[in-house]
């Protein structure tokens, strides 16, 4: 216990160095500390007495039905006993850091509480201050953080533990587990106590995203899927990942095409505005929608501003440039329609317009006889473009193509 009581001062008096001096401590505290220190300390006052609190619906709707939730529920019992035998409390995170799930022993529960270590709670270090939560995911490897280590004196009293957690199917980075108690009982089996605790989570969790399409043919051996997002918007919805068909509800899927056509990133206010345009519709509900596409997509969506992580390949880019190339045919071959037939995002609207246009006005240009029929297909209540393409064969002297009767027939059906 003496050892401790004096690891202890000596971290609060470097704190004190450091927060009244602005320098002398680097010698006295690990590196990764005085780092997180630095960020800590313009961005966090050295009295905030508990952490912010994320939205409570986009909190628990993120949680619910996640891999994280489903590996935390299959050893739930056990991550409770492990609390309740050793008073501590046992956090979940994202990997923003917000507390998604915990579970305290008695004592350390309410203390937790008065802190906002609760779900909802944000405790990365530019919200709450240097802790163990926030250096387990910013560094990717389990830390620790004793008493005074903590930026914020609220958590002085305090040691933590946290480790990275990783979905074990892709790798990707999903948050981090986090176990902490009084400084007083620090025991130096706490890191690998936590590193245990988070692969049994991990081990727990689905072992194939639960959003890929179980119904989706498994690609041939010698097939070669193509890498990342691969978005098909026109004329039908459908979304790839890696070769495995996600399987998404519309508003999902509205995020996500306006994400892949803008991968320089929206921001909140951004993507709200082009998804609803002026429909009443919360920040919390678009918010909502974006947690369960990150999911979907093993994290892969950056937030602020919201941005995919991974290779992009849309129809819509594939069309346009195309069109840029003056390949007519190649173009109308690979434009399947409109884009997301019946959905009301202004952004998508307009971007679907635009396409279409483009489309019937390279057509009007040059008129093709095998790409209008396949254009008529798509469009059989224009008539504009046969018209223009029977003229243009009529001009070039080549009355008898074979696809004027084609042509023809057509623009009789369209008529009628």
């Amino acid at each position: 216990m003496d050892e401790l009581l004096e690891r202890r001062r000596a971290a609060l008096s470097a704190w004190t160095t450091f927060v009244e001096l602005g320098d002398g401590a680097a010698p006295l505290v690990r590196p990764e500390i005085r780092d997180s220190w630095e960020r800590s300390r313009p961005a966090v006052p050295k009295d905030v007495g508990e952490a912010p609190l994320a939205d409570e619906s986009e909190t628990r709707s993120f949680w619910e039905g996640s891999p994280l939730q489903v590996g935390v529920a299959r050893v739930e019992e056990e991550l409770r006993r492990t609390a309740e035998d050793g008073d501590l409390v046992l956090a979940v995170t994202d990997p923003d850091t917000r507390v998604l799930w915990t579970y305290g022993g008695r004592v350390m529960r309410r203390r937790a509480e008065s802190v906002n270590f609760v779900a909802g709670g944000r405790w990365d270090d530019q919200s709450v201050g240097t802790n163990a939560l926030d250096l387990a995911n910013r560094l990717e490897r389990p830390s620790m953080v004793f008493s005074a280590e903590h930026y914020a004196p609220m958590v002085h009293n305090w040691v933590c533990w946290a480790a990275p957690l990783h979905d074990p199917v892709t790798g990707a980075k999903l948050g981090v587990l986090d176990i902490s108690t009084t400084w007083d009982r620090t025991h130096p089996i706490g890191l690998a106590t936590a590193r245990v605790l988070a692969r049994l989570v991990e081990q727990a969790m689905p072992r194939s995203n639960h959003y890929l399409d179980p119904a989706a043919p498994a690609a041939a051996a010698d097939d070669v899927a193509e890498p990342g997002l691969v978005l098909r918007l026109l004329g039908k919805a459908e979304a790839t990942v890696d070769g495995q068909r996600l399987l998404l509800n519309r508003r999902q899927t509205e995020i996500l095409a306006l994400l892949a056509l803008h991968p320089d990133g929206l921001s909140l206010d951004q993507l709200h505005a082009m998804l609803y345009g002026d429909h009443a519709v919360t920040l919390s509900t678009l918010k909502a929608e974006v947690s369960h596409l990150r999911h979907a997509l093993a994290g892969q969506l950056a937030s602020r501003p919201y941005r995919l992580l991974m290779p992009i390949t849309t129809d819509v880019d594939h069309v346009l440039a195309l069109l840029r190339r003056g390949d007519v045919a190649a173009a109308v071959a690979a434009y399947g329609g409109d884009l997301l037939p019946g959905t009301e995002s202004p952004a998508l609207v307009e971007m679907g317009e635009y396409v279409a246009v483009a489309v019937r006005e390279a057509l009007l240009a040059d008129p093709q006889p095998d790409a209008v029929l396949d254009y008529a297909e798509l469009a059989p209540y224009d008539t504009a473009v046969p018209e223009a393409c029977l003229a243009h064969l009529e001009r070039s002297g080549r009355a008898d193509h074979p696809s004027i009767p084609l042509l023809k027939a057509r623009l009789a059906v369209a008529d009628a």
